[in-house]
């Protein structure tokens, strides 16, 4: 058996859970806009002291390292990483889009998780369901959700749409797909820690923990014009 911490922050959705093997000892999911680096740690040890799991029985921490909110994903990825290296622990990355994918594991068809990335693009990933697992078909991605409707269409199979941020494409969806798309309701769209932890059962840490970094799929918008900046004082030089 192994007690792991998974934490998830990528999004507005802050998902804390602890499990022992394939055991969910407790899970934590709230879906407010408040800021999860005030309410990341206090939850986190709240809920270790509910399910009597001290710190240095944790044996792994796994952690959704993006693509999502820039904000969100740092403060998950440097929680976990802090965690990790006072405990001396692996640290596990998750994809965020993987772990949205798993709550269609009943659905025939492509399985589409969808997070707004803002001016008509998304972070989406083509999933199926294979035997009792959600696996990754096509990679995750950055992409104009106009492209990425041509492209799930030429499937001709029927998609899935899991996450808050489809309302915000939903008659785009459905103008390009018609009959074809379906979206997930509820409670469904929601990303589950303890699906985080379960798919970072199976996965070793590659890399030490301070080489551990966030798979944002795209750079900060600050960073983009600070490179911006720095090209242009280099072609005035």
């Amino acid at each position: 058996m192994s007690k792991t911490l998974a934490i998830d922050t990528s999004s507005f959705v802050m998902g804390i859970s602890v499990t022992d093997g394939e055991r969910t000892l407790g899970e934590v999911t709230t879906n407010i806009k408040k800021n999860h680096s005030i309410r990341l740690m206090p939850a986190i040890d709240q809920l270790m002291k509910e399910v009597g799991i001290k710190p240095n029985q944790l044996e792994k921490i796994v952690v959704a390292n993006g693509p999502g909110s820039y904000t969100g994903v740092r403060i998950g990825v440097t929680t976990a990483k802090t965690l990790a290296w006072s405990l001396n622990i692996p640290v596990i990355g998750v994809s965020s889009v993987a772990v949205l994918a798993q709550t269609g594991r009943f659905f025939d068809g492509i399985i589409s998780p969808i997070m707004d990335a803002r001016r008509g693009q998304v972070y989406t990933g083509h999933y199926e369901v294979e035997g009792s697992d959600v696996k990754e078909v096509a990679h995750d991605r950055l992409v104009l959700l106009e492209d990425w409707l041509l492209y799930v269409k030429e499937q001709n199979k029927r998609v899935l749409f899991i996450g808050q941020d489809v309302s915000l494409h939903e008659s785009l969806i459905r103008e390009r797909l018609g009959e074809m798309a379906c979206f997930a309701t509820g409670s469904m769209s929601l990303p589950r820690p303890s699906e985080l932890a379960r798919l970072g059962q199976g996965k070793t840490m590659d890399e030490s923990v301070h080489s551990f970094v966030p798979n944002y799929l795209q750079l900060a918008e600050a960073e983009v014009n600070w490179q911006k900046a720095q090209k242009e004082t280099s072609c005035d030089s």
